[in-house]
């Protein structure tokens, strides 16, 4: 029977201080792949049409507070007396929800909404169990709680290493921490647990062996993959996460028709989107807000952020492309160029050493080497815009607000203040002074002055 995803709650547990990361900014809004571990998190929530969706902070909670407006609720848990606590601190934001309840942990952020969907499913298993447990079997199974089952995933037992017996230590399911419940069996539960333990804390672990008690079905769901829930607690950690997201992508990459010349050394954002046929060279970076089409290349050391990149484009190497770039089809930037808020047109070049931004560039233009459009005079931006098929000479500066015209030439080494018209030649010079044998005479004189001083 498929479920209504309104029915749906997640608790997400962000209140521990993270201070294994050393940092000023919360643990769960370090980035991976350009985007918080928290939205990571939050995004695969989204896919479930959650109803509601409750973080519980604590530590650096207006952070936090601030990275959710408007998407979930928050509550808070001072002092932090467990993880069962710190789950029961949502119960009064959740009054009046009849569903069920996903808790989630914001610095285990790469659980897929295909694992939470599973969860839910087994919640709503013919045995109905009372709580659903996600589980995992690491290599190492170190010091996690392990989740003493059958083989139909049949609960047992929940166990914290600490507590575990020799026998218990034995058993590779591992508990991730993340469940699932009813909202009425949930806090009905967490009210019974107590903290007789090695730490003093409520372990929300327990409410599966107080369900047990109870007579009822607890069931674990395991996932395949023991990435999907490593927790990230320190830097080295969020490191190797990143390292672990960047292998999958480049390996999507490639299999979706993206040439990597040297895989291990491009770097993708979260929302990179790359046509067919795109050629990436090695050492390129993609921040955020990048949008890439067909038979694109892209040549070594080049660096996108809220770019575009129509059929055919080409870049690099060495260029820069800021938010607002725009290369139209077979529209060329070379070494050393930089594009911000700026469109450069279908066909159009820029082949080297060269700044436009908050510009226009018409199709067929050609934009010389150590042209720059100088659109900030140190209170607005201005823009700049360049006809179809005008040429820019080498080493001009374009002083926005300026038009040039179409079929326009700008000659080399112009400042260009005013508008240029269609099919006009704008040259703005110096007048060039000629002085015959100035120079000869100038180095005779100096080189006897010099030899002078050595006497």
């Amino acid at each position: 029977m498929e479920r209504r995803m309104s029915e749906i709650a997640a608790i997400i547990l962000a209140a521990g201080k993270g201070t294994r990361m050393k940092s000023d900014l919360h643990k769960v809004l370090h980035p991976i792949a350009g985007r918080a571990m928290l939205d990571h998190l939050m995004a695969s929530v989204a896919e479930l049409e959650p109803a509601r969706q409750v973080v519980v902070v604590g530590s650096g909670r207006e952070q936090i507070e601030a990275a959710v407006t408007g998407r979930a609720d928050t509550c808070l848990q001072e002092p932090q007396l467990g993880t069962g606590h710190a789950v029961q601190q949502a119960e009064s934001t959740l009054a009046g929800f009849c569903g069920d309840v996903l808790i989630l942990y914001g610095d285990v952020p790469f659980v897929s909404a295909d694992t939470m969907r599973a969860m839910i499913e087994r919640l709503h298993g013919d045995d109905n169990p009372a709580v659903v447990v996600l589980g995992f079997e690491p290599e190492d199974t170190l010091q996690y709680g392990r989740v003493v089952a059958d083989t139909n995933g049949k609960i047992t037992k929940m166990v914290e290493f600490k507590d575990a017996s020799e026998v218990e230590r034995a058993c590779r399911l591992c508990n991730s921490g993340l469940m699932a419940a009813r909202s009425s069996d949930l806090f009905a539960l967490l009210a019974r647990v107590g903290n007789d333990n090695a730490q003093g804390e409520y372990y929300l672990p327990d409410i599966v062996n107080i369900a047990i008690a109870d007579g009822r079905s607890c069931a674990a769901v395991k996932t395949g993959d023991p990435d999907e829930v490593a927790g990230i607690n320190s830097r080295a950690e969020l490191a190797e996460a990143e390292g672990r997201w960047q292998q999958k992508r480049r390996a999507q990459a490639m299999a979706d028709g993206v040439s990597l010349v040297a895989p291990e050394t491009v770097f993708f954002s979260y929302d990179t989107q790359l046509g067919r046929d795109v050629t990436v060279e090695p050492n390129v970076v993609f921040g955020p807000g990048v949008t890439v089409a067909d038979h694109v290349t892209i040549h070594a050391f080049s660096h996108l952020e809220g770019a575009t990149l129509h059929e055919k484009a080409e870049i690099g190497p060495y260029a820069r492309l800021r938010p607002g770039a725009v290369l139209e089809e077979g529209a060329k930037i070379g070494n050393f160029v930089e594009m911000k808020k700026a469109v450069l047109g279908k066909g159009a070049k820029a082949n080297h050493l060269t700044y436009l931004g908050d510009a226009e560039v018409g199709a067929g233009a050609n934009i010389g080497a150590g042209t720059i459009t100088c659109n900030y005079d140190g209170y607005f931006k201005h823009k700049t815009i360049i006809g179809p098929r005008a040429f820019i000479g080498s080493n001009s500066a374009l002083i926005a607000p300026v038009k040039i015209g179409a079929d326009a030439i700008v000659a080399a080494g112009s400042a260009v203040s005013r508008d240029v018209a269609d099919g006009d030649l704008r040259m703005v010079r110096g007048e060039q002074i000629v002085k015959p044998g100035w120079a000869d005479r100038f180095h005779d004189a100096m080189k006897k002055k010099k030899a002078a001083t050595k006497k």
